[in-house]
């Protein structure tokens, strides 16, 4: 898996290609924040709004550091403004440096953690608890609004985590999601399992831990635990995969329903109120390896999956096979790489973004399917139906990208782009300008007032 965040596909014109979407900033984005980051980072995710002012609002904003180990490796708390929706002006956001760092991203907070961090998912009861995965058996939770801010020079010891979750028997890098409703974490790992925690558990397990400071995780071949701090044991593992487990996540309306994805090609749905074997299993849910996977918060029907066969593939878990191979109500063909990440709007049903290791970020409505017609009433020619924005801005694979909740339009993006740089990546917080997404009849009134007043004018 780690594989895929370190092999991006060539690109043999993403040059001419940034060049013309860089023309094209000021009429296609309400807002572009461009940010030249020191190290590669492979996870970007927004943590709490903490200040709405006239034209921006602050919010943190968690970011991950790769370094080539002359310093440590970091989680960083950083503080961004976010211009608010028709404040910024054209000539401002397309007039960006790409080797320079963005006034609108500060580094607030820096905590030294124990290997690299591959992902970082906070917890939607309070998103100042995050946890992170590096490469070991466990997941550490971290408390970073309380953790001590460190400076990263080399030799420091690590940041302590305020949590450990152990339960993998091998090593678990990227398969992280956290519970909507309940303080629970769900992960996946080379083990093939599927592993539950609650955070409400560390209280338990510290009183029955005193005399035993052994963790379940120890038994995997050079696993030692990560990181020193209190440890929390699984509620459940569960398996069912016949390899890496890749990415997890959890029913929107359920804490004891989740599903998973792997390197084995399947897709599987699980009840930890029925046991630990899977509820339902997809054999072929696409035609190679699955790196991601998200359920949709508007409708739980609705699943995306996200293969290296760059393909990403929309399932309705009332009818998800067929003979036992994945039957997908849509297959989206936008990509020209292994997809990397896949993420329902949390505004709009119907609407997700996917990003791949062909450096572009994709926004579709699988409602726009079938409803482009022309003229003549022939369905209209497009080579990727339901696409509706391409965001070109990256110059290399995008690892992951996050819609803010507080603003719900406004994504942040990352590619580990630092050959083609000179830098460590490319972080950037953008929104498309609402004529794109806007419902078409509100669009053209506008547009008629517009005209309307022109000709007042005139």
């Amino acid at each position: 898996m780690k594989e895929r965040a370190e092999k991006g596909g060539e690109q043999p014109s993403v040059d001419e290609r940034y060049t013309q979407w860089k023309s094209l900033v000021p009429v296609l984005y309400d807002w572009l924040a461009n940010h030249n980051l020191l190290w590669p980072s492979l996870s970007c995710r927004w943590g709490p709004q903490f200040e709405q002012a006239t034209y921006k609002n602050r919010q943190r904003l968690y970011l991950s550091e790769q370094t080539d180990g002359s310093v440590p490796n970091t989680l960083v708390i950083a503080n961004c403004e976010v211009v608010k929706p028709r404040v910024a002006a054209a000539q401002h956001i397309s007039q960006f440096n790409e080797e320079a760092r963005s006034p609108f991203v500060k580094k607030f907070k820096t905590i030294i953690h124990p290997g690299e961090v591959n992902r970082i998912r906070e917890l939607p009861q309070d998103s100042k608890i995050v946890a992170t995965h590096t490469d070991s058996p466990d997941v550490l939770i971290w408390d970073v609004e309380s953790q001590p801010n460190r400076h990263a020079a080399l030799g420091v010891n690590n940041s302590r985590p305020d949590l450990i979750l152990t339960g993998h028997q091998d090593n678990a890098e990227f398969a992280l999601a956290m519970c909507p409703s309940e303080p629970f974490v769900l992960s996946g790992g080379k083990d093939k399992s599927v592993v539950l925690w609650s955070i409400h558990d560390h209280v338990s397990t510290l009183a029955a831990d005193q005399g035993d400071t052994k963790s379940p995780g120890s038994g995997a071949s050079n696993s030692k635990p990560s990181a020193e701090g209190p440890t929390v044991k699984a509620r459940g593992i569960f398996q069912g995969h016949d390899d890496t487990v890749e990415d997890v996540q959890f029913c929107p309306s359920s804490a004891q329903e989740f599903c998973s994805v792997g390197d084995d090609s399947c897709l599987i749905l699980w009840d930890a109120r029925t046991g630990s074997s899977p509820a339902v299993k997809v054999e072929k849910a696409h035609n190679a390896d699955l790196h991601c996977v998200d359920w949709n918060p508007h409708d739980v029907n609705y699943i995306l999956t996200g293969s290296a066969d760059n393909t990403i593939h929309l399932f309705d878990r009332r009818n998800l096979t067929s003979g036992g191979v994945g039957s997908p109500v849509h297959i989206f063909e936008g990509h020209t790489a292994a997809v990397l990440c896949v993420q329902w709007s949390p505004d709009k049903s119907s609407v997700f973004g996917s990003s791949a290791e062909d450096g572009i970020l994709n926004i579709w409505d699988h409602e726009k399917i079938g409803r482009m017609e022309d003229s003549a009433g022939r369905k209209a020619r497009t080579s990727s139906p339901g696409l509706f924005f391409h965001h070109a801005g990256h110059r290399d694979k995008v690892v992951d990208f996050h819609w803010n909740a507080s603003d719900p339009w406004t994504i942040v993006s990352v590619s580990d782009d630092g050959e083609g740089t000179g830098g460590g990546g490319t972080l950037q917080i953008w929104r498309m300008i609402d004529l794109i997404y806007r419902p078409e009849d509100e669009v053209l009134n506008e547009l008629d007032k517009f005209k309307s007043h022109l000709l007042t004018c005139s």
